[in-house]
């Protein structure tokens, strides 16, 4: 036997191992719903680098993402329905939904699971701990909104 054989068996061994203790949703094979999402577009300041840090987080994340660079943003964010109290530096949109801001893939992921009956998500402002930002230690608020309960709290990181 050799060497490379015996590795490739005790890392294999390892493997299973490790996984054994994951639960099975971590380790099966599946599709994630990011594969299997509607593209994101995405509406942004063309010289905004936060924008383009969001956007790389969501590629990222599994998402394909076109990008419309415009200097009237907030036309956009007019025609999609964002209330200026929930605005920030770009729009998206994913299917059906409004995503306005630093919002995180794994929010959108929730989002296009459950399919609340709502606009969309947004993160006010700029919040410096949120994806594009990637400075720790700033919790925020995700807000799901446009819902016929209202405005209300969707996640909090």
């Amino acid at each position: 036997m050799t060497l490379a054989r015996h590795m490739t068996r005790r890392g294999t061994l390892g493997l299973a191992i490790s996984l054994a203790g994951l639960p099975a949703g971590h380790w099966l094979i599946r599709p994630t719903v990011a594969a299997t999402s509607p593209i994101v577009r995405v509406w942004k300041d063309p010289g905004c680098a936060c924008c383009n840090g969001w956007i790389a987080h969501m590629r990222q994340s599994g998402f394909s993402v076109t990008v419309h660079d415009t200097h009237d943003l907030d036309a956009v964010k007019q025609t999609r329905g964002v209330p200026e109290a929930l605005q920030s530096c770009h729009t998206a949109v994913v299917g059906d939904y409004v995503i306005e801001g630093h919002v995180p893939a794994s929010d959108i992921e929730r989002l296009l699971v459950e399919r609340p009956p709502a606009k969309g998500l947004a993160v006010p402002g700029m919040p410096q701990s949120a994806p594009g930002m990637d400075q720790p230690g700033v919790p925020y608020t995700v807000v799901l909104f446009g819902a016929a309960d209202g405005d209300r709290p969707y996640a909090q990181h």
